[in-house]
Parts: structure tokens; sequence; C-alpha cells
């Protein structure tokens, strides 16, 4: 595992999409556009139990993400690592946090009553950037 650049951790922090690739069983790529968040050098992805990413991280933990600058899209960073934890502690809270960082709302709006959340806590093996 590798620290994160300081130019990569203010990218994520920009209201940024990130697609976060996962291994399916078979071997193929399962690519989802997803919102991002950092803390130090962990890379947070919230999501719910039981979706298809949800899946394949639970199966096999390596996973890409590819970020591009808003306000420059030639400016990206792709990121290999693995999923070193997840968890469901705090995921709440988050998944209203990131509602404010990309919806500009208190809470997240398009929770099923049903769903469980849970955060994807990714440390990065390599980082690319361009830029």
């Amino acid at each position: 595992m590798r620290a994160l650049p300081e130019k990569v951790k203010q990218l994520l922090r920009k209201k940024v999409f990130a697609h976060l690739a996962t291994v399916m069983p078979d071997g193929g790529p399962q690519v989802s556009p997803v919102w991002v968040d950092v803390d130090g050098d962990t890379i947070l992805v919230n999501s719910a139990e039981g979706r298809l990413k949800d899946t394949n991280v639970r199966k096999d933990k390596r996973v890409a993400l590819s970020v591009t600058d808003p306000d420059n899209p030639y400016n990206s960073v792709m990121i290999r690592g693995r999923v070193v934890d997840i968890t469901n502690d705090g995921a709440d809270a988050h998944i209203d946090k990131m509602a404010g960082k990309y919806l500009g709302k208190d809470k997240y709006p398009f929770r099923s009553p049903d769903e469980k959340r849970v955060i994807y806590k990714i440390r990065a093996d390599r980082v690319a950037s361009m830029g």
C-alpha cells in the first residue's frame, strides 16, 4: 500500500465522480460510477449491501478507480488497490455527508427503506496521473 500524493487527495476532495472497477466471478471487469471521499491515505466509497459491486468486493478485494478533474479533463488519476475494510459503522452518516458534497442536501434522498449502507475503505497499491 502506498501513500496518496497530496494532489490526488485534493482531486478526490472535489465534487468528482470516480469509476470503480471490481472483478466479476468470471474474472471480467465491472465498472460503476461512484461518489468518492478520502480519509488520510484511504479512499472511501459508500454503497449498499447486495449490489453487484458489493458482491464483487466481498469475493475479490482488488479494485481500480479512474477519476477525471471536472475543471480540467486532462487532469486525471488512475488508482489500483484493495478494499482493506468493509464496514456498516458510520455508513449512514457518511452517505448523508456525500449527499451534502454532491447534491447540496443534508440527507441522502435516494435511500430505499430496506437498504443497508456500507463503506469500502480502499488503499492504493499504484497511482498514476496525467496533467
